[in-house]
């Protein structure tokens, strides 16, 4: 009898024993098809045995074991179980939520097949076409063959970055018999002919620091200025590994928000097969990418957090840029840390790994003081003449603001466009007005199913919620009292366009946020347009504050930052700093100087006057001086307990029973339960929500109590409908 024990995509953290007769040691790793309960469902072999703890007559036969695909291999197993038993999450569903969807359904990708990939050649029909052959309003069709014209072809890697519409005119195209699929090997790894710039002393120093430690787990942090070059040292490193033979894993907050990233590494390295793993792909070309990783065949894979997943064979270096970014860590579901997962994979595979950023996340600065990582440091700006840029406080308790912008705002703007410099105002708040306020009864238009406040899109006459994304229309008057008065208070991104467009009538303002890029290409034409030099003033949140590189770009103007400092969160201020680093970095990075105004009510701030003087590690040294005096992390580990229901009495009563049950847990007396209270927005979505944190100065101590405690917490009543889960590390309390 053979015994397949294999995880399923369930909320039990438990393995299940099937009859697979024709299984065998090779299995282990694949996907197979079992019946569960009146359905047939995937799961993956992670062990094979003879015997189960189960009576004969209870074992189900299980069905068609995958093996059209190479099996998980054993290193990406442990790293799956790891990540179940750290943040305390079924084993099946941590599985499931790393592998791509189609691989769980048992498609295969259509093409290409291993070791080749497709070219869209043009044929001898093709070519003797011209544009005269497609009439004019066929606007789409007409570019994409002057594109094919021009070429003769389109390579695999441009078809993958093509817009969905795009592809299917090119499939029209062969049934038409104009283009026919060339396949053609996989290259070896090639270096761009273009001369790479030339290290300074402080990315030599890093270069080689971190390559004379390559065979070894070593995690680095690399802190650099916005700048100072510290893609150039991720280059110089890759290439030396490459040319080893050795895959690059490298982890982003956001693909669509660092789009030069991947630019960069395709130019260095154009003969390099390189795989794009993101949300903005679909479910076939995010398997063929995983299968080409899988396969040892791509030689760099450059994605967000999900990619931390990817079975890499021939790895030999992980990178982790904008380490800081909370995008790394997910809020729902699985809540695992990309950054953290990344620390262990490298120790796991005996590889560096390198974390990069100019703010480092205080628990990342803090490992590299107490020497668990190394700190090597970019102080200046990679472009000789480039400097950093003059950071000044404009103070609104003596300066007039019309419209949210000061006249010195208003000066520096105008300056700009004399000298045909680009300007950013930054305001990390879309919408026209986060407010919509009677002021004869002081009515505010409140989320139905949330506890905040909805914003007014006054262009499409909406109030929207920005959590649950409930809309409604703009209320001619005030629902309570029927006073027409209703007015938008405080300002988003469409107000401060529209107050600029009133300013400077002539100038090309250009307002980039989540409302302005929906659409799959808008990102992408938008950077476009700020390359080419068509913008002269941009306005936007932190979309436009990390990632990006706008030579010509003078002036970053700063409004309404002050909102973070009086925030219950305690890495509120942490994060304000990081991103107004980020954002003041965008300004000067070439030949021209730069200047960052930052308008505030209380420019005497600790975090203000370190920001003028451009000195995280001072910044950074206060912060955890304070940390530690409260009992914060680094110094303390935290989780937190959330439930939600429908009422929150419910909520809170499920919290406190689960408080009761820890007193008999292991560990207790080295654990700190702080008592339930709601939640910093009590109401999402339509349900109420609290919460239950627990701490301890010992990792060791914190885990061992969890996992002791959770077996001992029983799932309510289903009449009471509470849902809950456990956060292990949170960015949020």
């Amino acid at each position: 009898m053979t015994v397949v024990r294999v995880a399923l995509d369930v909320p039990v953290n438990q393995l299940f024993d099937y009859l697979a007769p024709d299984a065998n040691a090779t299995d282990i790793g694949r996907c197979i098809s079992v019946p569960f309960g009146n359905r047939q469902t995937s799961a993956v072999i992670l062990s094979i045995c003879e015997t189960s703890t189960l009576p004969d007559e209870k074992l189900k036969n299980a069905g068609h074991i995958n093996r059209s695909v190479p099996p998980l291999p054993q290193s990406i197993l442990e790293l799956f179980n790891f990540c179940s038993h750290y943040y305390h999450y079924p084993i099946g569903q941590v599985i499931m939520n790393g592998l791509p969807v189609l691989l769980r359904k048992f498609k295969q990708p259509a093409h290409p097949t291993s070791g080749q990939y497709i070219h869209r050649v043009l044929t001898s029909v093709g070519k003797s076409l011209s544009l005269s052959d497609i009439p004019v309003r066929a606007k789409a069709k007409r570019q994409l063959l002057s594109l094919l014209l021009e070429h003769g072809m389109l390579t695999a890697e441009i078809c993958k970055t093509m817009s969905p519409h795009a592809r299917r005119l090119l499939h029209e195209f062969e049934e038409l018999g104009w283009v026919e699929r060339v396949i053609a090997p996989l290259e070896k790894t090639v270096f761009s002919t273009t001369p790479a710039p030339v290290p300074t002393a402080e990315q030599t120093h890093a270069i080689s620091e971190i390559l004379n430690n390559a065979e070894r787990f070593t995690p680095w942090l690399l802190n650099g200025i916005t700048g100072s070059g510290k893609t150039e040292v991720y280059l110089r490193v890759a290439a030396a590994l490459l040319a080893q033979g050795k895959q690059i894993l490298i982890l982003v907050p956001e693909i669509n928000l660092t789009p030069q990233l991947e630019g960069v590494f395709r130019q260095r390295f154009p003969g390099t097969n390189l795989v794009s793993l993101h949300s903005g792909l679909n479910n076939s070309e995010r398997l063929q990418g995983w299968l080409r990783a899988q396969q040892g065949e791509a030689g760099i894979v450059l994605g967000t957090r999900l990619a931390i997943f990817t079975p890499m064979p021939k790895l030999g270096l992980i990178i982790v840029d904008e380490e800081q970014d909370h995008s790394f860590k997910q809020q729902d579901g699985l809540r695992y840390s990309a950054r953290d997962l990344a620390i262990y994979r490298a120790r796991q595979a005996n590889i560096p790994v390198i974390l990069g950023s100019a703010t480092p996340s205080l628990e990342s600065y803090h490992q590299a003081r107490i020497g668990r990582y190394r700190l090597l440091q970019l102080r200046s700006r990679a472009i000789s003449q480039a400097t950093l840029p003059a950071i000044r406080c404009i103070d609104l308790r003596i300066t007039p603001v019309q419209e949210g912008l000061t006249g010195s705002v208003l000066d520096a703007l105008r300056y700009c466009l004399v000298r045909k410099q680009q300007s950013l105002v930054f305001i990390n708040r879309r919408g026209y007005s986060p407010v919509l306020l009677c002021k004869s009864c002081r009515w505010i238009a409140t989320c139905k199913r949330c506890s905040s406040r909805l914003v007014v899109h006054l262009r499409e006459r909406q109030l929207r919620c920005h959590y649950c994304g409930d809309q409604q229309p703009v209320s001619p008057a005030c629902p309570q009292c029927g006073d027409p008065d209703v007015l938008p208070f405080g300002h988003g991104t469409q107000r401060v366009e529209a107050a600029l467009t009133h300013h400077f009538p002539d100038a090309r303002i250009l307002r980039v946020d989540r409302d302005s890029i929906r659409h799959k290409d808008a990102w992408q034409k938008m950077l476009d347009r700020i390359h080419r030099g068509e913008a002269d003033i941009l306005v936007g949140t932190q979309i436009l504050a990390k990632g990006h590189d706008f030579p010509n770009l003078a002036l970053v103007c700063v409004l309404n930052a002050d909102a973070s400092l009086y925030s219950t969160d305690f890495r509120a201020e942490e994060h304000l700093f990081s991103q107004l680093m980020q954002v003041a970095g965008r300004a000067g990075r070439a030949h021209i100087p730069g200047t960052v105004l930052i308008q505030t009510e209380l420019p005497q701030h600790p975090l203000y006057l370190a920001l003028m003087r451009q000195d995280y590690a001072l910044y950074a040294q206060i912060q955890l001086k304070e940390r530690k005096a409260a009992g914060f992390p680094p110094f303390v580990y935290l989780a937190v307990l959330r439930a939600e229901a429908p009422a929150l009495m419910d909520a809170v009563e499920f919290l406190q029973q689960a408080a009761t049950i820890a007193v008999t847990a292991q560990e207790y007396s080295r654990v700190q339960l702080f008592d339930p209270v709601s939640a910093q927005m009590v109401r999402l979505k339509g349900l109420e929500r609290a919460q239950l944190l627990i701490q301890s100065r010992s990792r060791k101590h914190l885990q061992t109590f969890l996992g002791d405690w959770l077996r001992h917490i029983t799932a309510p009543p289903a009449r009471k409908k509470i849902r809950w889960h456990l956060d292990i590390d949170p960015l949020i309390l």
